[in-house]
């Protein structure tokens, strides 16, 4: 069962919103279960592997610096956005060197970045293990790529050692 139904909530809200969409009838029923059970079975085979998380004490720690991080980076846009003549706001691109190349970490690493205001990850360079930073007020390029490295991957790296 589990084979031919990987994902069974899936498959049922799928052929539910199907026959809300259709209506109710023995055609649009078949129909709907052969597309949820299809959809169902390809997002099964796109699951990545289970991360393998040797540090579990470690994720509280990330979870802080990361809630402590968004705050104070909250302030500071709404700081920049309401005091905009106090400061001369320059926003630019950092490369960020990565030792990180576990998928799930990345992916992590991604969220985090992205989560925070007045950063963006632009672009991944798999090939040479590159990170594409924006930054909405680069003072300094070196800062923040210690930040990403010693701040985040550093701890993503033991978690995921």
């Amino acid at each position: 069962m589990t084979r031919l139904l990987p994902y069974p909530l899936l498959t049922a809200s799928l052929l539910a919103m199907w026959l809300l969409l259709n209506g109710l009838s023995l055609g649009h029923v078949l129909l709907g279960s052969a597309i949820a059970i299809a959809a169902s079975n390809v997002t099964a085979a796109l699951a990545p592997a289970k991360p393998r998380i040797k540090r579990w004490y470690l994720l509280p720690k990330l979870v802080a610096i990361v809630v402590a991080d968004i705050w104070r980076s909250n302030i500071a846009v709404a700081w920049l956005i309401v005091r905009p003549s106090h400061s001369r706001r320059v926003s630019g691109f950092v490369v960020v060197p990565l030792e990180l190349r576990h998928p799930t970490g990345l992916a992590i690493l991604a969220c985090i970045v992205t989560s925070t205001p007045g950063t963006a990850w632009v672009e991944y360079d798999s090939a040479s293990n590159r990170l594409l930073l924006h930054v909405l007020d680069l003072v300094d390029e070196a800062h923040w790529i210690d930040l990403i490295k010693n701040r985040y991957e550093r701890l993503l790296l033991e978690i995921l050692a």
